[in-house]
């Protein structure tokens, strides 16, 4: 049975390149018996956060955010795209993370940061590190950082250098090691 991803993406830009990234990501996991789901930021277009799915009585919550919650539980993992703004997360993706907290927990996550200049993201990396693992989604110990996010892919997500996919391989093959591990420890029950 395919692992349930969601790919969660934060750019809300007009012209945005990381999307780029977040097609590499969707077409790959196929590759590793996975079943990924592009979570768009800009699709789903929520407003900044007032109030959580939780804080909603039973079957009132906005039918996008239940879509999302049912998503969510049924995941094994969480592969999240993420830019770098001023040093840090887009301010996207953290709305859209902040909506949810349990619906996370004990799934693995997987950071692929990007940025437009050589640093491929690795500050946003490093807080969404700390973010998610609050939110009870700790990340794999491995990254995996695009640098020159405009020029590394064709707009379908195909990268530009042949050498990036086999440099991708321990990445994907990490994450798939952690979401099978933790499913079958969830599968046997959680702490609380």
């Amino acid at each position: 049975m395919a692992l349930k991803v969601p790919v969660l993406f934060g750019s809300m830009r007009t012209e945005r390149q990381g999307i780029k990234a977040a097609r590499f990501v969707v077409n790959e996991l196929k590759n590793y018996g996975c079943d990924p789901v592009l979570v768009d930021a800009k699709s789903y277009d929520l407003p900044v956060l007032d109030k959580m799915y939780k804080e909603y009585d039973a079957g009132s919550a906005p039918p996008k955010l239940q879509q999302l919650a049912d998503l969510y539980r049924s995941a094994d993992g969480f592969a999240i795209v993420t830019g770098e703004y001023n040093h840090g997360v887009q301010p996207g993706l953290k709305n859209l993370l902040d909506y949810f907290l349990e619906e996370y927990f004990w799934r693995p996550s997987a950071i692929i940061s990007y940025s437009g200049g050589y640093f491929s993201g690795a500050r946003a990396a490093i807080q969404l590190r700390e973010i998610v693992a609050e939110l009870g989604m700790p990340a794999i110990p491995s990254a995996l950082p695009i640098a020159r996010v405009a020029s590394a892919f064709d707009d379908a997500g195909l990268p530009t250098d042949p050498k990036f996919r086999p440099r991708s391989v321990e990445f994907f093959k990490e994450f798939v090691w952690y979401m099978e591990a933790l499913g079958a420890q969830r599968a046997k029950g959680v702490p609380y």
